[in-house]
């Protein structure tokens, strides 16, 4: 494949650009690739929650054993972050950027074609291994393709795939399993994931790197105080988040006995209200982290925990699935600016641990949630996931103090 020559010469090393320079158009679809590369990911991570109950019904388990689709990639992504990291030390980003997309063709592809389980989760587990990666390297290359000046935007474009994801990916995911079956669902993921390397293939220049992290340097975000609460905070709210979504298909389906098809609209409906709490959580963190972060938690727990109550119907369902949404969007970016305001210093070598705990939290929120639906049904995963949500909000509000430091972005370890 051709690369992109006029990038490619202006990235010799790790450093970013100059400030002074001005992105080329290539440079722009390069982060381009990068941003469609998260897009898939998060797609694929969470396809299985638009199509759970057909999954679970062809390969004969229980939905609970079925959310394994979720914790499974999870697990291993939490380890993924870290030996990913260390592992490639000073290989070409490209390169990296280019084995972990395949990992994600090859999971898709094990997953479509498999009608054992156990093979289902192999293929599920490979994909953990390109979000853990992804995201502890992928996610800092914005400035390395672009300008100092235009690095935040570049990042900013990269994370989008993560809303567009959710907001996309997800419903679409359903619509397709409800017209053609759940395995075109993963083949169409497929196709989306060669394009997408194929992309990456042509457009990314060279990104070599004069440094590596080593086992050594991990424990640093751990040193800290404030940083070590901000971990408490984001597995109690991502233990929180997916007891409860994972199932929340199951849930609208037994429950408020709504069609796949009003399903795949309601996720739709979830997904933008996400896009729109993210742009209410930059807004909040700039007021004050700490009331973020309460408020996300309590919101969250309180919509995901009614809709036992209230989310049988659509009407309720709709409006409960809306508060949900925002509180969803806002989660990310409220645990995020607190942890680089609580050890700015730290990140650098502490963001694969981040990602670590975060993709812990993620595969414990499904596997608790999946207990909870076998043994107590599809109703207690929503209560269970709010409990936790809202243990957050409580855990901060007696612990946590706002200090005044100037806001930021949370770095990735590259």
């Amino acid at each position: 494949m051709k690369n992109n020559t006029s990038a490619q010469a202006a990235l010799r090393d790790d450093a970013p650009l100059p400030i002074s320079s001005s992105p080329t158009r290539a440079a722009w679809l390069a982060v381009l690739s990068v941003a469609v590369g998260s897009f898939a990911l998060v797609t694929t991570e969470f396809l299985p929650v638009g199509l759970l109950p057909s999954i679970a019904s062809e390969l004969g388990v229980t939905e609970g054993v079925a959310g394994m689709m979720v914790t499974v990639p999870g697990l291993v992504a939490a380890f993924a972050a870290i030996l990913v990291t260390i592992g490639v030390g000073k290989t070409d980003r490209r390169y990296v950027i280019w084995g972990l997309t395949a990992t994600l063709i090859a999971s898709n592809l094990i997953v479509a074609l498999s009608h054992s389980y156990p093979l289902v989760l192999l293929g599920r587990a490979l994909l953990g291994i390109g979000v853990g990666g992804f995201w502890a390297i992928g996610g800092a290359l914005g400035n390395r393709l672009v300008p100092e000046a235009s690095a935040a935007r570049a990042t900013s474009i990269i994370f989008a795939g993560i809303s567009l994801g959710t907001v996309a990916g997800v419903p679409a995911g359903a619509m397709i399993g409800e017209l053609v079956g759940w395995r075109m669902a993963f083949f169409a993921a497929t196709a989306v994931s060669l394009l997408v390397l194929a992309a990456q293939m042509w457009l990314l220049p060279r990104l070599p790197t004069t440094t590596s992290l080593t086992f050594g340097q991990l424990p640093a975000l751990l040193r800290v105080q404030k940083a070590r609460l901000g971990m408490l905070a984001t597995l109690l709210i991502f233990i929180g988040q997916f007891a409860a979504y994972t199932y929340v298909t199951p849930f609208l389906s037994q429950v408020a006995g709504l069609s796949a098809k009003s399903i795949s609209v309601l996720l739709l409906i979830y997904g933008a209200a996400g896009f729109v709490g993210n742009l209410i959580g930059g807004w909040a963190v700039a007021k004050s982290v700490k009331n973020s972060l309460i408020a996300t938690g309590v919101v969250m727990g309180l919509s995901a925990a009614a809709m036992p109550l209230f989310g049988a119907s659509a009407a309720g369902a709709t409006v409960l699935i809306v508060i949900w949404g925002l509180a969803f969007g806002m989660m990310p970016i409220s645990v995020q600016t607190w942890m680089f305001k609580a050890a700015p210093d730290a990140m650098e070598s502490g963001g694969a641990v981040f990602v670590s705990t975060a993709q812990i939290s993620l595969a414990s929120g499904a596997l608790v949630g999946g207990i909870s639906v076998d043994h107590l049904g599809v109703s207690s995963a929503m209560v269970v996931g709010g409990l936790f949500a809202l243990a957050m909000a409580a855990v901060i509000a007696a612990w946590a103090k706002d200090d005044g430091k100037p806001l930021g972005k949370l770095h990735a370890v590259h």
